[in-house]
């Protein structure tokens, strides 16, 4: 399988949403588009926003924290799961988490007014949306959210958000149900 890549610093970047359905190993990640079964799920699973595969084609699929960090490898070969190190070191390389949004924001699909995007650095950040944890669709559009392995207590882990009305990047945690985008970087 072939990858847009994009090197910004020392880093070299999927320039795209990851969009795959099996783990490194050739095991499938179940597609789950039940809402019961999505809120018991401790193991990986995947969804398109809406359960349609238009949104898949545009924004990639969205993943429970459970397959990122499931040991069979969510991260094709070759490449790894963006870490929270890497996303520092990302944003500090574009000038700081409060400008980067506007050089790493796709300027296509957003919700306007899509401030200050002009993808400068190729990352091709798109507005995704998330899964919640009973499968609940919000924010496509608006708010792109990838996640990183870090854990922050039992339920919750880290990832990083970009909104459609500023340039900042911020992190923040959501639970690990819910279904968010994923960056790779090569390993």
């Amino acid at each position: 399988m072939e990858f847009k890549l994009v090197k910004i610093g020392n880093q070299i970047w999927m320039a795209d949403n990851l969009d795959v359905d099996t783990y490194r190993n050739g095991d499938p990640i179940p597609e789950v588009t039940d809402t019961d079964e999505w809120d018991r799920l401790t193991t990986g699973a995947w969804c398109y926003y809406n359960n349609d595969p238009e949104n898949g084609k545009l924004y990639g699929k969205l993943y429970n924290w459970y397959a990122l960090v499931d040991p069979r490898g969510l991260a094709p070969e070759g490449f790894r799961i963006a870490g929270d190190d890497d996303w520092k070191l990302l944003l500090q390389t574009v000038g700081g988490h409060l400008n980067a949004g506007a050089i790493l924001k796709s300027t296509e699909l957003w919700k306007a007014p899509n401030e200050g995007a002009t993808n400068e650095a190729g990352f091709n950040a798109k507005p995704g949306g998330l899964c919640d944890d009973d499968c609940s669709f919000m924010d496509r559009g608006s708010i792109g959210y990838w996640w990183t392995p870090a854990e922050e207590g039992k339920k919750l882990a880290w990832s990083y958000i970009m909104e459609y009305d500023n340039a900042h990047v911020n992190r923040s945690y959501y639970e690990k149900k819910d279904g968010l985008s994923v960056r790779c970087l090569k390993a």
